[in-house]
């Protein structure tokens, strides 16, 4: 029978401007311009929606790092700094993003910013890494030349190799300088210490990081490929599975357990550790009144992130992985089951197949469709 541990709940907000005109269609995403004040509003917003879900016994909350959207999407650029400010206003609540894009980030700084909040929040910090989304914004924050491009993209797939290369050298330094006294690493695209630097008579060997974690830490990276499958599991981050098929999931889900053992001399992984699953949802009174509450927001996600390639995991009409650009309408997320809607039956009867599925433990939602009112997003995890 599979284990049926307690569910650890979590919830995962972009961080988008209330819109009053979402769905498909038009306008086009970069033709909305919202104001300085009313993506601030968002961001208040977004804090009293942390609160809200800390005082609905949720256990995490779940950031973004996303910049210079004045399309109104995602308005929260550093996921640390407001975990920060929510911390101090909360007791319980655990933090992470989804994901902390780490190619824009000097690892270093990634580092001290996350032992930062762990330690004042009193461990209740997780570090959430991915490799990014947006050119507009990873081009203008690293010193590299890094862009994010996509193995399901030809065109693209130097930049691809180039940006993972980068995020897996800087992810070894941070590993090293959240849990080592001092530390050196030399790569292809970072060598820490620089050689030759002048310290009081001599030169600088290693580097010590200040401060680094005085409680125990997890680390969550998004699994959407192959290559990033092998990865994780043998560097020991926790898996991260969101808008794909749920066969796919299943796969994906399996595999990490072996690669897991294999790269940790056999160690099996009960069916529900180091894996979290992330599933939108909508809950209405009726099927009828949660299809029509859904769609909007729904459609607008995809009009968002369809063209960056999101759509890769469902799956089409062969079986097989969809073709890269598939829209999908809310029909196809519903029979993929990457959101679940109904009512409150239908929508538990929907967890109760994955936790059947995966032997589930992690599960993070996804309450606030783009666009809604945040008083909305609220009312969603309070009927969940």
């Amino acid at each position: 029978m599979t284990e049926r541990p307690d569910l650890k709940l979590g919830a995962f907000f972009f961080g988008g401007v209330e819109m009053d005109d979402a769905g498909a269609g038009k306008p086009d995403p970069m033709d909305r311009r919202y104001s300085n004040e009313a993506c601030w509003q968002a961001t208040l917003d977004y804090v009293n929606s942390a609160k809200e879900a800390e005082r609905l016994g949720f256990d995490s909350f779940w950031t973004t790092e996303h910049h210079f959207q004045y399309e109104g999407y995602e308005v929260i650029p550093n996921g640390l700094l407001i975990s920060t400010w929510i911390a101090a206003q909360t007791t319980t609540l655990r933090f992470g993003a989804m994901f902390n894009v780490v190619p824009q980030w000097n690892p270093l700084r990634l580092a001290e910013d996350f032992a930062t909040l762990h330690n004042l929040s009193g461990g209740r910090a997780m570090l959430g890494v991915g490799r990014g989304t947006v050119p507009r914004e990873v081009l203008h924050l690293n010193d590299k030349g890094v862009s994010i491009g996509s193995l399901d993209n030809p065109d693209q797939v130097a930049a691809d190799v180039q940006n993972r290369e980068v995020f897996e050298e800087s992810m070894e330094i941070i590993r090293r300088a959240l849990t080592q006294e001092s530390f050196s690493f030399e790569g292809t695209h970072f060598q820490i210490p620089i050689p030759g630097i002048p310290d009081r008579g001599e030169t600088v060997q290693e580097l010590t990081l200040v401060p680094r974690p005085i409680h125990p830490f997890e680390i969550w990276q998004a699994v959407t490929s192959p290559p990033t499958l092998d990865y994780v599991p043998v560097v020991g981050h926790g898996a991260v599975f969101w808008n794909q098929h749920y066969s796919f999931i299943k796969r994906f889900w399996d595999m990490y357990a072996e690669k897991y053992a294999a790269a940790h001399d056999g160690a099996e992984l009960a069916s529900h550790e180091k894996r979290m699953l992330v599933l939108a949802f909508r809950i209405e009174d009726t099927m009828e009144e949660a299809r029509a509450s859904a769609l909007p927001g729904h459609d607008e996600f995809w009009k968002f992130l369809g063209p960056y390639g999101w759509s890769r995991g469902y799956m089409g009409a062969d079986g097989k992985p969809a073709a890269a650009g598939l829209i999908p309408t809310l029909d196809e997320s519903i029979e993929n089951k990457t959101i679940l809607v109904g009512t409150p039956e239908e929508v538990a009867e929907g967890v109760a197949f994955y936790r059947d599925l995966l032997g589930l433990e992690y599960l993070t939602l996804f309450p606030h469709m783009i666009g809604d009112p945040y008083k909305k997003a609220d009312e969603q995890m309070a009927r969940f």
